[in-house]
């Protein structure tokens, strides 16, 4: 039986613990050389930055490619991207401009990774 790569990342505590509680089922990323190589199928280690002992294991169920976070902001549901009622309706894309550049996100595109709790 093929075992499943394991992914490690890093991530911010507020969308971490969205994670953990289920409410964010969608992480996005820049579609650099690292995300490039997940599949549907892997796990992914995050660890939170605030506590690096805090880990969350999660299998990618999905991958969503797209050139920009404009796209994506449009097809994905903004809640499952980690967005709360409290905040859904001034979401926009250049919120992701704050972990990414513009030129970065040219370059390489962006994806949103469908995650399902192992743990």
């Amino acid at each position: 039986m093929p075992r499943e790569n394991i992914h490690m990342m890093n991530l911010n505590s507020e969308p971490f613990e969205l994670i953990k509680s289920g409410r964010k089922t969608i992480e996005l990323r820049l579609y650099d050389e690292k995300r490039q190589s997940v599949r549907v199928g892997d796990l992914i280690e995050f660890s939170n930055t605030d506590n690096s002992g805090d880990k969350l294991l999660v299998k990618v169920t999905a991958l969503y490619i797209y050139p920009s976070f404009g796209e994506l902001y449009e097809e994905l549901p903004l809640l499952s991207i980690g967005y709360t009622d409290e905040n859904v309706s001034s979401a926009k894309p250049e919120d992701m401009d704050f972990y990414y550049s513009r030129s970065q996100q040219e370059k390489y595109g962006v994806v949103g990774i469908r995650l399902q709790l192992v743990n």
